[in-house]
């Protein structure tokens, strides 16, 4: 069996090893430059190398000018950073695959989520993060998913700009106290109020808040060069916020959608203007609801013209839905394990999506070796090529975390650290609604002085001690609600939300750039 070798530049996966189980060095196993927008998987149990391929194509792609972004779940791709260490293993494998090794780091920008770990703060803001997404990480169903939109559709439509979980949180609030500010749209039920309510009060107290507010990441500081024309490596940190997996893969999915929104079409460049990594893809479509599923096929198929190639890491293709993985072009599969029915269910399955191939791939896939892999991509005329079992190269950089003085010295010296670094609580839902009750308590303080002394046939007003002891104090919400404006304001909402146009596709509102 020939290897994969093309005209253009491509990425050196590695060798073809034949069946007595030698590398062949002069087989070379390539996936073209120009291909890497077409997506694809990287899968494998535990611990048979798929980060070391992911750290493999990551920095070959920085090399020929493609920027990259990956997440950082285990905390092991910080390594990019730093030049490779020399060794015997290292020394035998560049041998047997013909590879030219020398250590070399990559140029990389680390970023946490809302500042939690190390890394330059990457955050959203509610409206941006939308009300699909949100529901996705509040396990919320259909039902709640649904009012949760129509939430955000009001406060968009009424000025309420809502940046942060406090925002939310004070519209919800005021939405339950003032039911006739839907009226005529259906109305937000007090019991899903309360639900959406507590789940986000117990998402604000795991942390959640620093995520959203502003300055809101802008992703086209993704799609960064170096004067020298390598590309630069962003790698999302994410150790610290592993108690909340759907958070940061749904983190990482706003991440694509906004990228989808962002940049212009292209077409099919000669490479991509990003490779996006999405790694513990399993975690993403577990439990996801239909139109969550839909979103995220419509968004990896078009994307691709947008030049984004993105690809899933997880550890079997069943992990990834049919009509993505349709979407996919390239397939490094690592080896799988087959010690339950259900593991030879899955390696059954996945043998199955795999062209026809002259290999035994029931068999293969149990016994390929770490560093070693089952590969097919697409070629420069897009058509499939055939199956080739691959030993892949070691990457130059560090296969072990950085050094954290390393990372620290990098963030430092980031260019994106003036930007991102502060973080900005302008005015928003919350504080407009405190400036309106402001206003409409003032008068009301002012009134009895105004009202004339001798009319004794007017009943005074009642003290809160006069009050009947199972009578509730009347809230701040509700002396609000009670204005003039804010019935206005009702009545106004319920003829605009006849007119409204559908939201992007994953209900997010743009912000203007």
């Amino acid at each position: 069996m020939k290897g994969y070798d093309f005209e253009g530049p491509a990425l050196e996966l590695g060798a073809l090893v034949r069946e007595d189980g030698t590398a062949d060095a002069s087989e070379r196993i390539r996936i073209p430059v120009c291909m890497m927008n077409r997506h694809g998987l990287v899968a494998g149990a535990t611990g048979t190398g798929k980060t070391k391929t992911l750290q493999l194509m990551a920095e070959q792609l920085a090399g020929h000018g493609v920027p990259v972004f990956l997440a950082d779940v285990k905390g092991d791709l910080s390594g990019l950073a730093s030049p490779g260490k020399p060794g015997d293993r290292i020394a035998r494998r560049a041998a047997e695959v013909g590879q030219d090794w020398t250590p070399e780091g990559c140029v990389t920008e680390f970023f946490s989520l809302g500042g939690v770990g190390d890394g330059i703060p990457l955050r959203a803001t509610m409206s941006a993060f939308g009300p699909t997404l949100l529901s996705r990480v509040l396990e919320l169903n259909e039902t709640q998913e649904s009012s949760l939109g129509l939430i955000f559709y009001f406060a968009d439509k009424h000025g309420l700009p809502l940046l942060d979980l406090k925002d939310l949180i004070a519209v919800i609030r005021y939405l339950t106290e003032t039911p006739e500010a839907l009226s005529g749209i259906g109305g937000l039920s007090a019991s899903t109020a309360g639900v959406i309510l507590r789940a986000l009060v117990n998402f604000q107290a795991q942390g959640a808040e620093a995520f959203f507010g502003e300055p809101e990441f802008d992703v086209r500081d993704l799609l960064r060069t170096t004067p020298d024309g390598r590309g630069v490596i962003s790698i999302l940190e994410l150790p610290a916020v592993q108690e909340r997996p759907q958070l940061f893969s749904t983190f990482l999915m706003w991440l694509l959608a906004d990228l989808f929104e962002t940049l212009p079409e292209v077409g099919d460049p000669d490479k991509p203007s990003l490779v996006f990594f999405f790694d513990e893809a399993h975690l993403l479509f577990e439990g996801a609801s239909k139109a969550f599923l839909r979103s995220i096929t419509q968004t990896v198929r078009l994307i691709r013209s947008k030049g984004v190639g993105v690809f899933f890491v997880t550890q079997t293709p069943k992990d990834v839905p049919a009509d993505v993985l349709a979407q996919l072009g390239a397939r490094v599969q690592h080896a799988l394990r087959a010690f339950t029915p259900q593991d030879a269910k899955a390696l059954k399955a996945t043998v199955s999506t795999f062209p026809a191939s002259s290999y035994d791939l029931e068999r293969l896939l149990t016994e390929l070796g770490i560093g070693e892999a089952v590969v097919t991509v697409l070629s420069e005329t897009g058509a499939p090529t055939p199956v080739a079992w691959t030993r892949l190269r070691a990457p130059r950089s560090l296969m072990a975390p950085s050094d954290p003085a390393v990372v620290h010295r990098v963030i430092a010296a980031s260019p994106l650290l003036p930007k991102y670094g502060t973080a900005v609580d302008r005015q928003s839902a919350y504080e407009i609604l405190t400036a309106r009750l402001a206003r409409q308590q003032e008068p009301e303080r002012e009134a009895p002085a105004e009202r004339p002394a001798e009319r004794p046939a007017e009943r005074p007003a009642e003290r809160p001690a006069d009050r009947p002891s199972g009578a509730r104090r009347q809230s701040a919400l509700e002396e609000m609600l009670a204005s003039k404006e804010f019935r206005s304001l009702a009545r106004t909402a319920a003829t605009a939300l006849g007119r409204e146009i559908t939201r992007s596709i994953f209900g997010t509102a743009r912000r203007r750039r």
